[in-house]
């Protein structure tokens, strides 16, 4: 018999058996069981989960301002022990610390004045009764000041970057607004019924008030146009021409013969500096220097006293140019103090009063919570206690700190040797004799030959491709660092000395050398074709070639001169590549990717390039200088590719034919471009350095300017005064 399916598709009337129906009512039940079980487990999952997420919030309502006040405190620490320390610290680990820290502070300390102000609407702390609310209350009241105080930061940094000081109005703004805001948090607290903390919150209110008017002073003062119009002297009419001419015009109606004269006004007569210049009187000098030439960071221009005065002093320092130096390094702390740090309000009376207003409000508030929490320590929970006691005790710790670095400064130096007083007094042997950094002293370092043959292979290059940063670690793999020693700079200050003494007092000639100098100097005018090229292609020529010439020597042998010319020379490529905005304008990045893209292509061809450290570099120079080199490569291969691999080849044999003599000429060349790239590089550029361990560069464009080779001297003379003479 068919089935009742097929039966029905052929027209016939079938009805259904009974038996299917009693399948169906059979499953019924098991059905209901199953949607029963499924509403109960998804039930008991939605229960989970509310239940895990109210334990969430409950978590984070209680731990969210606790946690936000804990991160600020650690910001503040980390704030005060680094900014100072960038100053001579030349690493990307303290840059990068310090911005995330910088960046964060102020939007932690933001965010937690924020949370607090809502406290008046709902409970950010679970609370079992309305006294208990009312004592979370007060105490929140109380922390409020001390994020106005971390909003005024430390006094090691105000701003990170020159850019911070621009916005000094948007600080200003932020010390309105969230003083208004703390305000409001005490005004809520009011009135103090249950406890004293609301009374308390009034002193630290008055030190949080200070510290945050103190930051946004400071960078009002390291503003570049408050700078600038605070070193600009009052308008000089100059002497009275329509007097003069009144007086000459009745001499002559009178009948007299009358002729203006010129009276020549005499320079000063230069300070005797024959003598040792060390200690406090160096600290005196710098800082008169300091006052002079810091317009130069906003350029502005020197008169002829200041090149006169400066040029005197360093000459009686040529047979001491590591004290040259310690000058120049001086000057230029002093720079990154009002610059970056709170030194334009400290460093007075105003700022040692103002210093001595918040810790003693903030002691004293430390003394009278103590006393309090003997009474009512039982309102609290213990948590809020011991970070209440965290922020109090940091607070002082972290004046202290301040206070022990003010003393250490130069510019207490400065003050105790205007005063004629010494150190003596101090009773700590680190207050007596402080160990003091300027600057990194190092040079960072960068080199072709190391970059084209791959010495240094990445780690997880596939990854490093993958999350597209591997020419970016690859560009600073090849990085190191050098030490700036005394040889080195002695000889970039003998050598600009006796530029100086050649000049003939015309600074504009000065700043155009580049190598010629000394290769008239020398009679070497075979190699001045690779000084008139531009300069971004002088230095891969000069470059290249000054490894050819190191690796081809024997590597035990020390020959005078040789180690300076190849640490200029890695220094000058560090800045073409890493900093090409501290060289003059060009196409650096070009030649050097042609260069390197030539290089690559004639040593893998070249696969017999095997060996280890120097001997594998000496190996691949060897092959390099094996190319004849007779026709100019630009009559080769055109001027598309900016290559100037084998143009380096070329100066690299000249250079080898010069025996020993070559290293003290390629030192000097190598310092003429240094200078070169210094006086060409804008001031601000070079202060910006300062945040940055600093830069060899930035020293050298200073003491260039002190010794008058600078084109920042546009006034040769004085007024031009003349007199009537009667005949």
């Amino acid at each position: 018999m068919k089935s009742g399916p097929v039966l029905a598709q052929k027209g016939v009337r079938y009805h259904e058996p009974e038996y299917w129906k009693f399948e169906e009512a059979r499953n019924r039940p098991t059905m209901v069981i199953i949607t029963v079980a499924s509403a109960l487990i998804y039930a008991n999952k939605m229960s989970f989960f509310e239940a895990f997420t109210d334990n969430m919030k409950n978590v984070w309502t209680e731990w969210e301002l606790r946690g936000l006040i804990l991160l600020s405190l650690i910001l503040q620490i980390l704030l005060i022990l680094l900014g100072k320390r960038r100053k001579y610290i030349a690493r990307t680990w303290i840059r990068v610390t310090l911005w995330s820290a910088y960046l964060m502070a102020d939007w932690v300390a933001t965010v937690a004045l924020g949370v607090i102000s809502n406290s008046g609407r709902q409970n950010p702390i679970p609370v079992k009764d309305k006294d208990t609310l009312l004592d979370k209350k007060h105490l929140m009241s109380f922390w409020a000041p001390f994020l106005l105080l971390h909003l005024g930061g430390p006094d090691t940094i105000t701003a990170y970057a020159m850019e911070d000081n621009q916005l000094w109005l948007r600080h200003l703004l932020g010390l309105v607004v969230q003083s208004g805001v703390a305000i409001y948090i005490l005004f809520m607290a009011w009135p103090p019924a249950h406890s004293w903390l609301p009374i308390l919150s009034l002193p630290m209110f008055l030190a949080g008030l200070i510290k945050y008017g103190e930051r946004t002073w400071a960078l009002r003062s390291a503003n570049t146009e408050q700078l600038r119009e605070s070193l600009l002297t009052l308008p000089d009419p100059g002497p009275n021409y329509a007097k003069f001419m009144e007086e000459f015009t009745i001499k002559k109606a009178e009948g007299f013969h009358v002729k203006a004269v010129e009276v020549i006004e005499e320079a000063p007569v230069p300070i005797d500096h024959s003598h040792a210049v060390t200690g406090h009187e160096l600290v005196l000098k710098a800082y008169d220097l300091f006052q002079t030439f810091k317009r130069l960071f906003v350029d502005l221009i020197l008169s002829f006293q200041d090149r006169d005065a400066s040029k005197a002093f360093f000459q009686e320092l040529s047979d001491s140019p590591e004290t040259a130096f310690h000058v120049i390094e001086v000057e230029l702390g002093f720079a990154f103090d009002v610059l970056y740090t709170k030194a334009p309000v400290v460093y007075t009376l105003v700022g040692c009063i103002l210093r001595f207003i918040c810790f003693s409000s903030t002691f004293v508030v430390l003394v009278a919570f103590v006393l309090l929490c003997r009474t009512e320590t039982h309102k609290y929970q213990l948590i809020d206690v011991i970070i209440t006691y965290l922020l109090l005790i940091v607070a002082i710790l972290l004046e202290m700190y301040a206070v022990v670095v003010m003393i250490r400064s130069d510019w207490t130096d400065h003050w105790l040797s205007e005063h004629k007083r010494t150190r003596d007094f101090f009773l700590m042997p680190c207050l007596k004799k402080p160990k003091k950094h300027w600057w990194s002293n190092s040079m960072a370092q960068y080199n072709l030959l190391s970059f084209c043959l791959g010495d240094k292979p990445a780690t997880c290059p596939g990854i490093q491709k993958l999350l597209r940063i591997y020419d970016f670690r690859e560009k600073h793999r090849y990085k190191t660092y050098s030490d700036a020693s005394p040889k080195l700079k002695a000889i970039i200050f003998n050598h600009l000395l006796e530029i100086m003494r050649s000049s003939n007092d015309d600074p504009l000639a000065l700043c155009t050398h580049r190598g010629s100098f000394v290769l008239k100097q020398y009679d070497l005018p075979k190699f001045e074709w690779s000084t008139k090229v531009e300069f971004d292609q002088s230095i891969l020529i000069w470059h290249i070639a000054t490894d050819l010439c190191y690796y081809m020597e024997d590597g035990g042998v020390n020959t005078a001169n040789k180690e300076e010319s190849k640490q200029i020379s890695d220094y000058m490529l560090y800045l073409l590549v890493m900093c090409p905005a501290l060289l003059p304008i060009g196409i650096g990045m070009i030649r050097f990717r042609d260069t390197c893209a030539e290089a690559r292509l004639f040593f893998e061809e070249r696969s017999s390039v095997t060996g280890d450290g120097f001997k594998f570099k000496a190996n691949a120079c060897e092959k390099l200088l094996q190319v004849n080199t007779e026709v100019l490569p630009i009559k080769v291969k055109g001027d598309r590719s900016k290559s100037v691999l084998f143009d380096a080849c070329r100066l690299a044999k000249s250079l080898r034919a010069m025996k020993e003599q070559k290293w003290g000429i390629m030192s000097l060349v190598w310092v003429e471009m240094l200078a070169y790239a210094a006086t060409h590089c804008r001031g601000n550029h070079h202060i910006q350095q300062l945040r940055k361990g600093g830069e060899l560069l930035t020293h050298v464009w200073l003491l260039m300017a002190h010794l008058g080779i600078t084109e920042q001297f546009q006034i040769y003379q004085g007024h031009a005064r003349a007199k009537l003479n009667d005949e």
